[in-house]
C-alpha cells in the first residue's frame, strides 16, 4: 500500500503547480480575443490608435504567455513521476485529448504567435489579422482539450473499464468530447479568462488615466475592455449556473460540500449564504440561511430537492458493499484471466468497482471488511466541506463584484465621463488581483469537490500516486514551489516594467511619462557665400 504522506505530498505538489499555472492561463486566453478585437477595429477603421493598441497589449501578452508555457510543461510530467497508477489506468484515455492539445499549443498556436510578434512588417493587413484571430482560437482549443481530459476525471463517459488489462479503455470518443460536463466547463473557464483579461487591460488603463499618461489610448482600451467584461461576466455567471446544474447530476457530494448540505431536506431547501461547516460533527454553525433559494438555483424549481450528506453516505455504503465482490473476481482474474465465473461475477458488479477500491484503504484483504471499515469509507466519500463552500461562496462573490464593475465601467465610459472618476480609477487598480483570486477558488471548488476520488467513482486518490519515499517527494516540492514562485517574480517585473514604460508611438505616446520637451534653439543658417571666409 502506498504511503498516505507520499500521497498527501504529491496532491499538495500537484495542487501548488496546477494553482501556480492557472495564474497564466485565463490572461492568455482573455488577451488572445482582445487583441483579435482591438486589431479587427484597427483594419477596419485604419485608425493608427489601435494597432498602437494591439501591439502594446500584445507585449503583456507575450510575457504572460511565454511565463504560462514553461510553468505548464511540468504539470503534465507529474502524471508519470508522481501518479504512475493513475496513468497507467487512464492513459488510453488521457492520450488522445493531451496529444490534441500538444498539437494546438505547440505547433498551431505557438506557430502563430511568432506571425503576430514578428508579422507587422511582412505581412498585408488583413493577413495579420488572420493570424492574431488564429493565435486565439488556438489558446482557446488548447484549453478545450486540457478541460475534456480533466472533465473525464469529474464524470467519466465515453471509456469502460477492461478487466484483462486491467485498464479504462476508450468506448466513445464522441461522449468523451462532448459531455455535458467538458462542454460547460470549457465555456465557463474560458469565459472567465475573458472576464480577467478585461479586468486586467481596465485596470492598467486606469493607472494610465490617473497620471495623464497615454490617454487616447487608456480610454479606448478602458471602454474596449468595459464592453467585453460586462457581457463576459454576464456570460461566466450563468454558464456558472449551468455548471452547477451539471455537478448536481454527475457529482452530488461536490453539490453538498458547496451548500454545507449535511441532511437531506423536503422542498423548498433554503441555501446557505454563510455558515461554518464541522466536518467531524457534520454540522454547520453560525448559519444565515435565504429561503428556497437553493431549490431555485439548482433545479430551477421551487419542488426540487437534492440530497444531503447523510443520503449520499447511505448510498455510498451500498456502492461499497456492491463494489467489494467486483474487486474479489478482478483479482481472480488477475491470477487466471480465463476464469469464466469470475469474469460473470465482475460483470454483474462492476458499476461498483471504485467503492470496491476505496474501501481498500481500510482492509487491503477484502475478506476481513468489517462494517467500520465501509462506515469510514462512505465518510471518505464526502469531500472537504469547509474548503469547497467556502471557496464556492468567494467564487460567486468576487463574479458579482466583477458584475457590478463592469457595468459601472460601462456607464462611466460610454458617457465619457470615466476619467473624471478618479475613486473608481482607483477602484479598477485595485481590482485587478479580484479575477485571479476567483479563478484559483473556482480551481479549488473543482478540484477539492472531487475527493477522495481522482476518477470519479472509478478510481480513489489514495491508490493513484507513485510509490516514492517521502524525502524525495519533500525535496520535490521545495523544489517546484521555488522554481514557481521565481516564475511568479519575473512575471511581475516584466509586466510591471512593461506597463511604467508604456506603448511605444509618436509623440507624447513614446516613453515612460508624457513630460514637455525641451525647446532647442534653432541652427544658424550657413552664411551667404559672398560672406564666407574663402581664405585657407
Amino acid at each position: 500500500m502506498i504511503n498516505g504522506t507520499v500521497v498527501e505530498l504529491s496532491r499538495i505538489q500537484f495542487a501548488a503547480t496546477a494553482l501556480y499555472h492557472f495564474l497564466f492561463v485565463p490572461l492568455t486566453l482573455g488577451l488572445s480575443f482582445l487583441l483579435a478585437a482591438m486589431e479587427t477595429v484597427y483594419v477596419t477603421t485604419g485608425k493608427l490608435i489601435y494597432r498602437q493598441m494591439t501591439q502594446f497589449w500584445g507585449k503583456l501578452f507575450m510575457i504572460n504567455f511565454a511565463l504560462g508555457v514553461a510553468t505548464g510543461l511540468t504539470m503534465e510530467f507529474q502524471f508519470g513521476t508522481n501518479w504512475s497508477f493513475y496513468s497507467s489506468f487512464v492513459g488510453d484515455i488521457f492520450g488522445a485529448p493531451l496529444a490534441i492539445e500538444g498539437l494546438m499549443a505547440f505547433f498551431m498556436e505557438s506557430t502563430f504567435v511568432g506571425l503576430m510578434v514578428f508579422g507587422w512588417e511582412r505581412l498585408s493587413k488583413g493577413q495579420h489579422l488572420a493570424v492574431t484571430w488564429l493565435v486565439a482560437l488556438g489558446s482557446n482549443l488548447s484549453a478545450l482539450w486540457i478541460l475534456i481530459a480533466n472533465s473525464f476525471m469529474q464524470d467519466p463517459q465515453g471509456a469502460v473499464f477492461d478487466p484483462t488489462t486491467m485498464r479504462m479503455q476508450l468506448s466513445s470518443f464522441p461522449r468523451l468530447v462532448f459531455s455535458p460536463d467538458a462542454q460547460s466547463k470549457f465555456v465557463h473557464t474560458s469565459i472567465a479568462g475573458y472576464v480577467t483579461a478585461a479586468i486586467f487591460v481596465a485596470g492598467v488603463s486606469a493607472f494610465y488615466l490617473l497620471r495623464n499618461r497615454h490617454t487616447e489610448l487608456a480610454k479606448r482600451s478602458f471602454r474596449m475592455a468595459a464592453l467585453f467584461g460586462v457581457m463576459a461576466t454576464i456570460g461566466v455567471i450563468t454558464l456558472g449556473d449551468a455548471l452547477g446544474f451539471v455537478d448536481a447530476q454527475a457529482q452530488p457530494t461536490k453539490l453538498a460540500a458547496m451548500e454545507g448540505l449535511w441532511r437531506s431536506e423536503a422542498a423548498p431547501m433554503p441555501f446557505n449564504l454563510i455558515a461554518f461547516p464541522d466536518q467531524t460533527k457534520q454540522e454547520n454553525h453560525a448559519v444565515v440561511q435565504v429561503p428556497a433559494l437553493l431549490s431555485l438555483l439548482v433545479t430551477h424549481s421551487l419542488n426540487g430537492t437534492v440530497p444531503g450528506v447523510d443520503e449520499l453516505e447511505q448510498q455510498a455504503a451500498l456502492k461499497i458493499d456492491n463494489g467489494i465482490p467486483a474487486v474479489e473476481a478482478l483479482q481472480a482474474l488477475s491470477k487466471h484471466p480465463n476464469d469464466a465465473a469470475a469474469l460473470a461475477e465482475f460483470k454483474m458488479h462492476e458499476q461498483d468497482l471504485g467503492y470496491g477500491f476505496l474501501v481498500q484503504r481500510y482492509a487491503p484483504d477484502l475478506e476481513k471488511v468489517t462494517p467500520q471499515d465501509i462506515a469510514r469509507a462512505a465518510r471518505d466519500c464526502i469531500p472537504p466541506v469547509a474548503a469547497v463552500f467556502w471557496s464556492f461562496r468567494l467564487m460567486v462573490g468576487f463574479g458579482l463584484l466583477m458584475l457590478a464593475f463592469f457595468v459601472l465601467a460601462v456607464l462611466y465610459s460610454l458617457r465619457n465621463r470615466v476619467q473624471e472618476k478618479v475613486w473608481f480609477l482607483n477602484a479598477a487598480l485595485w481590482m485587478i488581483p479580484v479575477p485571479f483570486l476567483a479563478n484559483e477558488a473556482g480551481w479549488l471548488v473543482a478540484e477539492l469537490g472531487r475527493q477522495p476520488w481522482t476518477v470519479y467513482g472509478m478510481l480513489p486518490t489514495w491508490m493513484s500516486a507513485s510509490t516514492h519515499s517521502v524525502g524525495y517527494m519533500a525535496f520535490s516540492l521545495t523544489g517546484f514551489i521555488a522554481v514557481y514562485t521565481a516564475f511568479i517574480i519575473v512575471e511581475m517585473y516584466l509586466m510591471v516594467r512593461a506597463i511604467r514604460h508604456g506603448p511605444d508611438g509618436p509623440g507624447h505616446e513614446n516613453g515612460p511619462a508624457s513630460r514637455p520637451r525641451p525647446v532647442l534653439a534653432p541652427r544658424p543658417l550657413p552664411a551667404a557665400p559672398h560672406e564666407m571666409n574663402l581664405e585657407g
